[in-house]
């Protein structure tokens, strides 16, 4: 798989890459923003950021000051789409929040969906493995991964499901249980069928419980002015789960007043989720 360069951004001493690739898990052209921080003698870590519903890789890299803090403590970040686009099955343009710009970071079991709507796979397996083959300075191995709201919740599945394979995970107001909320039982429901027992391995308050895996902190922060944060995110779900088991007392959570679910609240605690991640990146 190759990857075609649409643009090259000179930022903060390093470099963003619009980069378009074809897909084998969405049957989609794919989109996908990638910064590379200046050049190190050492192969540079990554933070893999996951956006939030109606996202594409454009909003975090234009208004998150992420590429700020990756020039300066010495990380690439990627920043994937959040579904596939144009797959053309009925009904994905009906709504903001399922279909197209919300994948939800699962792989679809449905009928409808199971062709293209696969982005845990997309994600976890096929993207970062085909970059890696196309940027060699890049280290795969030392990789942590991020997110805000439906991509927090995409990070942190990713980081609880598979062991080892991220350093550290941190998010921005989290969906922490969407077995439980409206916008999780709209996609799960859609994605993965009636059956609450296949949408376990997708939930964080879930996967929390019988994590048994390397363990690093946790860093959430979640706005007291967000208007999702009673009915959609449920953060003190996680951390109530996460008492029984491994991660008891090793979630830092951060409720911030006055903030509310934008990018405005994002790029206020943007530095504080870079030092976290650079700590367990071997960075300082």
């Amino acid at each position: 798989m190759s990857f075609k360069v649409n643009t090259t951004i000179s930022q903060f001493g390093g470099q963003l890459l619009k980069l378009t690739h074809e897909s084998r898990f969405t049957k989609t052209s794919m989109d996908v923003n990638l910064f590379i921080p200046p050049a190190q003698t050492k192969k540079i870590p990554v933070l893999l950021y996951l956006s939030g519903l109606t996202c594409t890789p454009q909003n975090a890299s234009e208004k998150s000051f992420f590429q700020y803090f990756a020039s300066k403590y010495g990380f690439a970040i990627l920043f994937p789409d959040t579904s596939p686009r144009g797959a053309q099955i009925e009904g994905e343009d009906e709504s903001w929040d399922f279909g197209t710009g919300a994948g939800f970071y699962v792989d679809s079991t449905t009928a409808k969906w199971k062709n293209n709507y696969n982005m845990y796979s997309y994600i976890h397996k096929e993207l970062l493995t085909e970059l890696s083959k196309s940027y060699p300075e890049l280290d795969f191995n030392n990789i942590s991964i991020t997110g805000h709201s439906m991509g927090g919740m995409g990070a942190l599945v990713g980081y609880l499901s598979l062991p080892g394979k991220y350093k550290s995970v941190s998010a921005f107001a989290p969906i922490c249980n969407p077995s439980i909320v409206q916008w999780g039982e709209k996609n799960f429901g859609n994605y993965l069928g009636n059956n609450k027992d296949d949408w376990k391995k997708y939930d964080p308050t879930e996967l929390i419980k019988n994590y048994n895996g390397p363990i690093t902190d946790i860093l959430i922060h979640q706005g007291l002015n967000d208007n999702f944060y009673q009915s959609q995110l449920k953060p003190e779900n996680l951390l109530e789960a996460a008492k029984n088991g491994n991660y008891n007392g090793k979630i830092d959570l951060r409720l911030v007043d006055g903030y509310d679910h934008s990018y405005f609240f994002i790029s206020s605690f943007v530095e504080d989720h870079a030092k976290h991640h650079a700590k367990y990146l071997g960075l300082y």
